[in-house]
């Protein structure tokens, strides 16, 4: 029975530490071949991992370099899921672009809709 312990399949280790929101989801990036196993590729979903092993896949706009440090038993709440890797490379967070920020309404309740207007042809403005 430790052996089941010490080894997941790759797209189910992937659904356990919330990196997907779905199994499904992981299957189908790991069938894409967009996953690296201790810098191999591989899109075969039934793939085992260990402790130990690197991944390196893409979520959302950037790439993930995640450690394994355990394999899980169940899909558990995120501190649980968090356990479960270490991030090698954490994500870099992109700069909020600004906004113009108009202080005449600031604490004033709501515009009218005439300084709506022109708060959002101001905005367009700043954008292009």
């Amino acid at each position: 029975m430790s052996e089941a312990a010490d080894k997941l399949r790759l797209d189910k280790w992937l659904w356990f530490a919330r990196f997907f929101k779905t199994r499904s989801l992981a299957a189908t990036v790991v069938a894409s071949g967009a996953v690296r196993i201790n810098g191999t590729p591989t899109s075969k979903r039934s793939t085992t991992v260990t402790a130990g092993d690197v991944l390196t896949f893409p979520k959302d706009d950037h790439i993930r370099v995640i450690r394994v440090e355990a394999c899980g038993t169940r899909r558990g709440p995120a501190p649980e899921a968090q356990a479960l890797y270490t991030d090698m490379a954490p994500p870099e967070r992109a700069p909020k672009e600004k906004i113009p920020h108009n202080p005449a309404y600031e604490g004033k309740g709501r515009p009218s809709k005439r300084d709506r207007r022109q708060f959002d042809l101001s905005k367009a403005r700043h954008l292009e």
